[in-house]
């Protein structure tokens, strides 16, 4: 039997200490970000652009929701600026050079688009909810139409830059078509408001009785 100093057996009973609750909330984190990507349609993009949400957004719709479009406001700031340089360097010619001048538009009204709906999500109100959730589904799919057709300026075409652009592109697109299926998911729940800062959310059972979800 190998006995450890006394020094070094401290030294690892500190460290399974440190790392053991770290385990348990990673472990009800990843279950969090699973549960709320259940609803969208690219999952395994969903889980890992939002999982540094898990803990912080829970099980709540809504932060959930403003997660989904803060990410895809970050994302769209990204492709806009490599929109941007494509342009400035004049890495494409003809055809091309007007898609790409179309594309750094349709981002612009992208951003614009998804940093209305952010702050709505802000500040939902139970007096105008359903308009707001009406406002968030036309703007967010507006955004994402936005990208798409961007998308289409250059299809056909086989270029390695047209290519990179439309991987980029096409992921954005991705995320933000996630992050409609949380505003929608967000959309099927009542929210109640009792402060600015915390939230209950009903949800209606099969018998017509209201169960809290927190």
């Amino acid at each position: 039997m190998i006995t450890l100093p006394r020094p070094m057996f401290l030294f690892l009973l500190f460290l399974s200490l440190l790392t053991s609750p770290g385990q348990m909330v990673s472990a009800k984190g990843k279950e969090n970000v699973t549960e709320a990507c259940s609803v969208t349609r690219y999952q395994s993009l969903c889980i890992q652009s939002l999982s540094q949400f898990s803990n912080t957004a829970g099980r709540s719709p809504s932060k959930w929701a403003r997660a989904g479009v803060s990410v895809s406001i970050g994302e769209v700031k990204n492709v806009k600026a490599y929109l941007a340089e494509l342009k400035k360097h004049g890495h494409m010619k003809g055809r091309n050079k007007v898609a790409l001048s179309d594309c750094v538009e349709c981002f612009s009204y992208a951003l614009d688009e998804l940093h209305r709906s952010l702050g709505v999500l802000r500040r939902l109100s139970k007096s105008t909810f359903s308009t707001q959730m009406g406002d968030l589904n036309t703007w967010i799919s507006a955004a994402l139409t936005d990208e798409e057709t961007c998308l289409e300026g250059f299809e056909g075409e086989n270029e390695k830059h047209v290519k990179v652009l439309q991987n980029r592109v096409q992921n954005v697109s991705y995320i933000t078509s996630n992050a409609l299926a949380l505003v929608n998911k967000l959309a099927t729940t009542d929210v109640f408001f009792t402060d600015s800062e915390c939230c209950l959310f009903y949800a209606v059972d099969s018998v017509g009785r209201n169960s809290v979800k927190r």
